[in-house]
């Protein structure tokens, strides 16, 4: 069985946090999964969620890179599906999988470490939901088939009103 670090695992890319914006350096998120499976069994979208909640909201993964990550370590045979619930799977660590991880314990704290550093440092909860709702109004309303100049001019507004609302604050 291959370990993480014939696969790349663990390895540091100087375009990773710095500058690209993405939270996990390549190969962390493995590690970051395999923890929360070694807490607690859990189905992908409750791992999902767990990492957005240890993140502040500054980060949520998407599927499209829970569950491939997830077959990875069932493949080098650190997880395993527990059992089958509707249809989901529950994943697990296995022995080798905690095994690994107190082989790792350093790198893996310091990862949970700048997880927390980015829960402190990230935008309220309350701010995070807002930005959702203007995002989520602004996509409903570019989708409407008829957007006439005055709606545009209107939406504009409101996002220019908006914006000088929270220079303000």
């Amino acid at each position: 069985m291959r370990g993480f670090g014939e696969r790349g695992f663990g390895r540091r890319h100087r375009h990773g946090r710095g500058g690209s914006g993405r939270p996990f350096e390549h190969g962390e998120l493995r590690f970051v999964l395999l923890k929360l499976l070694a807490e607690e069994p859990r189905h992908g979208y409750e791992l999902i969620k767990a990492i957005e909640e240890r993140m502040g909201g500054a980060y949520s993964p998407s599927p499209g890179v829970i569950y491939p990550t997830l077959t990875m370590l069932e493949e080098l045979g650190y997880a395993t599906v527990a059992e089958t619930e509707g249809g989901k799977k529950l994943y697990a660590a296995t022995p080798e999988g905690i095994a690994f991880l107190g082989q790792n314990k350093d790198t893996v704290e310091a990862i949970f470490q700048r997880m927390q550093s980015a829960r402190g440092s990230f935008a309220a909860p309350p701010i995070l939901r807002a930005m959702e709702n203007m995002k989520l109004a602004l996509r409903m309303k570019l989708a409407e088939p008829a957007l006439d100049e005055e709606r545009i001019r209107k939406v504009a507004a409101a996002i220019d009103a908006a914006a000088v609302e929270i220079e303000r604050a």
